[in-house]
């Protein structure tokens, strides 16, 4: 039994490394590209290379920039927040892959 079409899914995998523009950062995650510049203004995520005017940004970046959508859409905090509450989670993260490893 075949499935409609409209019922696959479909996907792209990113690892850390894996490099992409503006546009397709935009179309990945349906953002316009001004705010793909605020959030770049505002250090929630970073460019990762400067290639012929073009921004790159990397695999963690898309992942970044997928939390802020949602902490933005689901709690209403702003770009400058959403920085904020970034760096506070990463910092968690880094706490607690110390912790780990000092149990080990």
């Amino acid at each position: 039994m075949s499935l409609p079409d409209e019922s696959c899914l479909s996907g792209e995998i990113f690892e850390e490394r894996s490099e992409m523009s503006v546009t397709d950062l935009t179309r990945l995650i349906a953002v316009e590209e001004r705010r793909i510049t605020e959030w770049v203004e505002q250090g929630v995520i970073e460019v990762v290379e400067i290639n012929a005017a073009e921004w790159r940004f990397n695999g963690a970046q898309l992942r970044r920039a997928r939390i802020a959508l949602r902490l933005e859409r689901d709690l209403g905090v702003n770009a400058a927040g959403v920085a904020l509450a970034l760096e506070l989670l990463q910092e968690l993260e880094q706490l607690r892959r110390e912790r780990r490893i000092g149990r080990s």
